[in-house]
């Protein structure tokens, strides 16, 4: 029987270690090596704004994309980028090294 209410500490350490065991998001499995790849390489959040919904829109969007082309029998990668923003970064960096 399903709990009436939702309790993420009793069942999301569970079903992520199942999927870290089944290797379930590693891109270059050996059963999907004549398989079409995809990509999405995601930009971080940039220091010089603060975080909102549209940040957690796009993160959800590009992670049900990967989802749906995995079970499409695709070899996906979501991969991590780096700062797009570089010098923005850097000007917030040592502005708050100077305040302090």
């Amino acid at each position: 029987m399903i709990d009436k209410t939702y309790q993420p500490s009793e069942v999301e350490g569970r079903i992520a270690q199942a999927w870290e065991q089944a290797q379930a998001f590693k891109a270059g499995r050996p059963e999907r090596s004549g398989a079409e790849t995809y990509a999405i390489v995601i930009p971080p959040p940039n220091v010089t704004g603060s975080l909102h919904m549209g940040h957690a829109l796009n993160n959800t969007l590009q992670d049900v994309l990967c989802r749906f082309e995995r079970m499409r029998g695709k070899d996906v990668l979501w991969q991590p980028g780096t700062d797009h923003a570089g010098i923005a970064t850097q000007m917030v960096v040592e502005r708050q090294m100077m305040e302090r």
